[in-house]
């Protein structure tokens, strides 16, 4: 269907978040005529979502945003089980601590995407722990187990593709898929669901659910997948050289978010300016031609700033690309650089320059690649250039400000602060 009725489907796929639904009329019309609730969920792996979560976050976002109700499902249950979709291996189990721990550090990300209270379209937080921690298993297999078929399972591109690998699918991971059903058919008894979303890998899992909500008696279910993105290049999105790009302050500072996504790669800033802000569609257009000449760089600052503003406020991301702005344009050096400290004495005894990098920041693998990155010129202290991998560093470097910068190349920077 290339026209959609309703603002919301419309708006998904005018900004490119559709890759897959199960019955495009019957949602559109559905969409059209009340308010829908719909549910994305989260499974707590780590104590933060990383930015390949985001395109989900967002389409809760555009569902309230055009009059509808979202809920951001917490695995407390499921993440005891852990998807096996599309997993070279098993996911490590996580202690109940673990996940209640993950759970609420999660949580604080999306207050900044979806009010939250009790209107009717107030979005909410439900975790699955309260339903499936207190299953009777015997009850469950006979009134639930029951309907699923083991032949169709295993038809499943995210089930076969283990079956042929060393590391086997295991009992536990197998269940996972019946639990993520179970869950949908739950949410529509008790919230009036109508609709789950994901990863276009969650395809499998969103249909089970669909046809056991039919088996078990709830109004007709749908399913919504996007597309699963990576960058221009092949990079899957969230991954950056230093690790994963975390949605948490306290893991990822706001500045190098901002960072990741000014260093977005030329062929995916419009695509980037669709779907990770919420921009107007001939704003992003206008945007989008000035970023075929010479304005790029400009037009990838402001991305930077509104994907950061989203997640960390406008003026963390103002402070941000100022930061940005002093650091490069200016050869200056910027407080809100990321930092390390290093203990005053022991910058007073020196500190090998190579270690500095290495060891210290971070900013290199290994004494060996920065000794590499110093025969091609790519390592600088204090905007210098280093030349010597037997240089020492000691207070002699400090600047005015009290700090050493350390720069890899011309967009990674850490301040060395004695303590």
């Amino acid at each position: 269907m290339s026209t959609f009725k309703s603002d919301f489907l419309r708006t998904l796929s005018e900004r490119g978040f559709i890759h897959q639904i199960s019955d495009e009329q019957g949602l559109d019309t559905l969409f059209a005529k009340e308010t829908v609730t719909a549910y994305i969920g989260f499974d707590p792996t780590a104590p933060s979502l990383h930015a390949g979560g985001l395109i989900q976050i967002m389409m809760l976002h555009w569902l309230q945003k055009t009059g509808h109700r979202a809920v951001s499902l917490m695995g407390g249950g499921t993440g005891m089980v852990g998807d096996p979709s599309f997993k070279d291996d098993a996911r490590q189990l996580m202690t109940v601590d673990t996940i209640e721990a993950n759970i609420a550090s999660i949580k604080r990300v999306f207050s900044n995407y979806l009010s939250y209270g009790e209107g009717p379209t107030d979005a909410l937080m439900i975790n699955n722990a309260d339903w499936l921690r207190d299953l009777n298993y015997l009850e469950f297999l006979r009134d639930v187990g029951r309907h699923f078929s083991v032949n169709r399972m295993l038809s499943f591109d995210s089930v076969k593709t283990r079956l042929d690998r060393e590391q086997s699918l295991s009992f536990l991971e197998f269940n996972y898929m019946i639990l993520q059903a179970y869950d949908f058919v739950e949410l529509s008894k008790r919230h009036g669901v109508r609709l789950q979303m994901g990863g276009s890998d969650q395809w499998g899992n969103i249909v089970n659910g669909i046809d056991l909500g039919h088996r078990m008696g709830t109004p007709q279910l749908y399913a919504l997948t996007s597309p699963l993105l990576t960058t221009a290049s092949g990079a899957k999105m969230g991954k950056s050289l230093n690790g994963a790009v975390w949605l948490n302050a306290d893991m990822l500072g706001p500045y190098e978010f901002w960072q990741y996504w000014r260093n977005t790669e030329d062929a995916d800033v419009e695509r980037f300016l669709k779907l990770y802000t919420t921009l107007p569609m001939d704003e992003i257009a206008r945007l989008a031609q000035e970023a075929q000449g010479s304005a790029i760089n400009e037009v990838k600052k402001l991305l930077a700033t509104e994907i950061t503003a989203l997640l960390h406020g406008r003026a963390a991301a103002e402070a941000a690309a100022e930061t940005a702005r002093k650091t490069f344009e200016e050869g200056g050096i910027a407080a809100d650089l990321p930092s390390v400290n290093v203990p005053a004495a022991e910058l007073a005894a020196g500190i090998g320059v190579l270690a500095a990098f290495a060891e210290k920041t971070g900013l290199v693998a290994s004494n060996g690649e920065a000794r590499r990155q110093v025969k091609g010129g790519g390592l600088k202290v204090n905007d210098a250039t280093v030349t010597d991998e037997k240089a020492v560093l000691t207070e002699r470097d400090l600047t005015p400000e009290g700090v050493i910068k350390l720069s890899l190349g011309k967009k990674k920077h850490v301040l060395l602060k004695p303590v």
